[in-house]
């Protein structure tokens, strides 16, 4: 009986130490996120550990299959509350989708992503399914339920976003999509493309356009857009078999994307040449930076497989579909391919080939210095993807002086990201909220992302700037990567580049 008492003492004394350990690490959770509201879990912490009056377990003195079918449940939802906890404070996996980083980081890199280089975030739409971003992989429904939804709030990190860093963030432009996949990230780009086509259709294509706008005043300019605008949200909501329902989505259920940060608050950014400079001083460009060239291959040239993979040549680079490389590429005749992405050191590799090559050259293409398709595409800056600015990243505090001129490229940091009304009235003059405005202070930092694949990159330059409360994390290594040009077991995995730390690709 003496004994019974001493191990009853004993474990009584185990499960306070473990209660003081978990209310500790309870409470010190609580402290850095800054919300006292989770105290009222304590009494159920207490209660797990010591007095026991609920019986959580109770499924365990059932018999036969309940036994056996709430053993799992239990499992599984313990494991999707851990997951989402660490997924939210802590990090996450992400996968590179998309070449717009190549050759720094590759299609079919795993990122290990971390949320405390940068601070968390309080989640905005907490009831959300772990593992998902917006939608479910069954069914194509949502993944979250949008009430409650919480104001911005970001935890205290270990730093924050320092120029040239790579960045994982929300997509700033994903607040409102087309419900149809194909068109999921283009509902801006559709609507002034759709909207251009109806203006072409109706006045036939206009070369002096460009000369016709610079001639008229600045707020005929914003009535000129905001018609082309109308007409291309019109034909998309004509078009609804096609493009499907135009939809919304909150900050932190946006599509990720991955960039490098060149350009930080406060400074101002210029493109001069395809090359970046900040605050007029020129930004060290990546090791691995890539721009478009057109290249003219001989009739009979030969590419082997080993030239393209110590070149880091792609299928994509060459115009082929993703898994057909493996085997040698031969041009059967003279071929041009127009876009060919290519590093400083794979360009010098095939100018070398002279039994490969007749030419290599920056691709210079119209279409690629039309400047409707880059940021903003309501202000006719004449601005293109190689020659940008000069513009000022907005900054927490700071102010900047309003003009119908500058306007169209902080409107959407006004209105869209600060949750302001914004109109401007046929005098000319800024109403912002109701009140005529002159000025305007921002509320956030904002940053200015670009992929290393410098004409392959749809960043910055395409939907502008990026809002703090956008920032997911910072990839530390990447721990899986698998080339989807190649087959798993034909070069499919890329071991060199497993656990290969994410700050040393500079």
């Amino acid at each position: 009986m003496k004994k019974k008492k001493e191990k009853k003492q004993v474990n009584m004394k185990m499960q306070w130490a473990k209660f003081i350990v978990v209310l500790v690490l309870y409470l010190l959770f609580l402290y850095w996120v800054k919300s006292w509201l989770g105290l009222i879990v304590v009494p159920f912490i207490y209660d797990a550990y010591i007095s026991k009056k609920i019986n959580w377990q109770w499924w365990k003195e059932s018999e036969g299959p309940m036994r056996f079918i709430m053993s799992w449940v239990d499992a599984i939802v313990f494991a999707l509350v851990a997951v989402y906890f660490i997924n939210q404070f802590f990090f996450q996996n992400y996968v590179i989708p998309s070449s717009s980083l190549e050759k720094s980081l590759l299609t079919g890199d795993y990122l290990f992503v971390s949320k405390l280089s940068y601070g968390p975030r309080i989640p905005q739409t907490p009831l959300t399914v772990p593992l998902t971003q917006h939608t479910l992989p069954v069914g194509g429904m949502k993944s979250y339920i949008e009430w409650p939804h919480w104001d911005y709030r970001r935890v205290k990190g270990l730093g924050t976003v320092q120029q040239n860093d790579i960045v994982v963030f929300n997509y700033p432009a994903g607040d409102t999509i087309c419900s149809e996949p194909a068109y999921q990230t283009y509902y801006y780009d559709l609507c002034y493309e759709l909207g251009f086509q109806a203006y072409e259709q109706l006045y036939g294509k206009s070369d002096s356009l460009q000369w016709l706008l610079d001639s008229v005043p600045a707020y005929d300019r914003r009535v000129f857009f905001s018609q082309i605008y109308a007409a291309g949200k019109n034909a998309i909501q004509s078009e609804w078999a096609r493009f499907g329902d135009i939809d919304t989505r909150p900050t932190d259920r946006r599509e990720n994307y991955v960039k490098r940060c060149v350009g930080l608050p406060g400074q101002t950014l210029e493109i001069k040449d395809h090359i970046v400079y900040t605050d007029g001083k020129a930004n060290k460009e990546p090791e691995l930076v890539q721009y478009s060239y057109t290249v003219v291959f001989k009739e009979g040239s030969v590419l082997t497989d080993d030239f393209l993979q110590e070149q880091g040549i792609t299928c994509e680079d060459l115009g082929y579909p993703s898994g057909s490389q493996g085997d040698d590429i031969r041009f059967n005749r003279r071929t041009v391919i127009d876009r060919m992405p290519l590093t400083k050191a794979a360009k010098a590799a095939l100018e070398q080939r002279k039994d490969l090559v007749e030419s290599v050259a920056l691709n210079t293409t119209p279409e690629e210095s039309d400047w409707r398709k880059v940021y903003p595409q309501n202000g006719n800056m004449h601005w293109t993807r190689d020659n940008y600015g000069p513009v000022w990243i907005p900054k927490k505090g700071e102010s900047i002086e309003l003009t119908l001129e500058n306007l169209p490229v902080y409107e959407r940091c006004i209105r869209a990201y600060e949750g302001n009304t914004l109109e401007v009235k046929s005098d000319g003059k800024i109403y912002i909220n109701g009140q005529p405005q002159t000025k305007y202070t921002f509320k956030l930092d904002y940053y200015w992302m670009m992929g290393d694949n410098r004409h392959n990159s749809a960043d910055s330059r395409y939907w502008g700037f990026v809002p703090e409360d956008h920032i997911v994390g910072k990839p530390i290594f990447i721990w899986w990567s698998s080339d989807p040009d190649r087959g798993l077991f034909s070069g499919g995995i890329r071991w060199s580049r497993l656990f290969r730390v994410v700050d040393n690709i500079k």
